[in-house]
């Protein structure tokens, strides 16, 4: 018999702690749309006036009155969002987003920005950076990785958005990515998409540790996250397939914007 904070973690979360799921991800577009389901079915998020409202109610009219907007972390997030909104029938739009990553060991980040709305929002791991900084490294060299991913952040923006604003104000934001590991990205999405105004954040995630989901979820309204393998290893080796996500695939995916979908983001 299940306990009941087995149960409460798998309504929150979308399944039971350390669960690795039926095999890997054949691609984003699958972990989207099983995203999409674990959204729909997620039973209840908590208003700020404590008052419950099912997500169905949310995806109808929003908090603040708007219809919800879905919205993918760049790049590789842009494709699970894509997936997400066409199997909610929501809109969806990409928030530019850049992990700040230790120099020389760059698939380890420090911390990540992000921008939603003009406003730009960076987390970073302080105690990790003071290990850096009694290991070696100098505030000049964190500083120089700051500048170069906040001028790649400067270059999505206008190469994605040219202008357009996502609109979060006053709307429930179901903020999409292809996995975490450390959650630094998503909790400065957080940050960007509540400074641009957003009702109340959910996190989709198709897979991420159960510490860091645990983390997000202190920040988010609601989150969902298939996969928590104990054994993390990597957002990649949770699919089958684990390409980099091109400038041209992003901008294909936000072309079909402002309507319903016509084709899948992925097999």
């Amino acid at each position: 018999m299940a306990s009941p904070q087995r149960d409460r973690h798998e309504a929150e979360h979308g399944g039971p702690p350390g669960a690795e799921g039926p095999g890997p991800y054949a691609s984003r577009g699958e972990a989207g749309r099983m995203l999409a389901g674990a959204l729909a079915g997620l039973p209840q998020l908590t208003h700020a006036d404590g008052t419950l409202g099912a997500l169905s109610a949310l995806t109808r009219a929003g908090r603040g009155g708007g219809s919800p907007l879905v919205v993918g972390l760049s790049r590789g997030g842009v494709a699970v969002a894509a997936e997400v909104a066409r199997a909610l029938g929501l809109a969806f739009d990409v928030v530019p987003a850049r992990k700040l990553g230790i120099p020389g060991h760059e698939e380890v980040a420090f911390g990540a920005i992000a921008s939603c709305d003009g406003e730009r929002r960076a987390e970073v791991d302080s105690p990790l950076v003071r290990r850096l900084l009694a290991s070696g490294f100098t505030e000049e060299l964190l500083g120089g990785v700051r500048e170069r991913e906040s001028a790649e952040l400067e270059r999505q923006e206008h190469l994605y958005l040219a202008g357009r604003a996502q609109r979060a104000g006053g709307r429930t934001v179901i903020v999409c990515d292809d996995g975490a590991a450390t959650g630094d990205t998503a909790r400065a999405a957080i940050a960007a998409v509540r400074a641009a105004g957003a009702s109340s954040v959910v996190v989709a995630l198709p897979v991420a540790p159960p510490g860091v989901v645990r983390d997000i979820g202190r920040l988010a309204d609601g989150i969902v996250c298939p996969r928590e393998p104990i054994a993390f290893r990597s957002v990649g080796a949770a699919y089958l397939t684990f390409p980099q996500c091109t400038d041209e695939e992003v901008l294909s995916l936000l072309a079909e914007r402002g309507g319903a979908l016509g084709r899948s983001a992925g097999p």
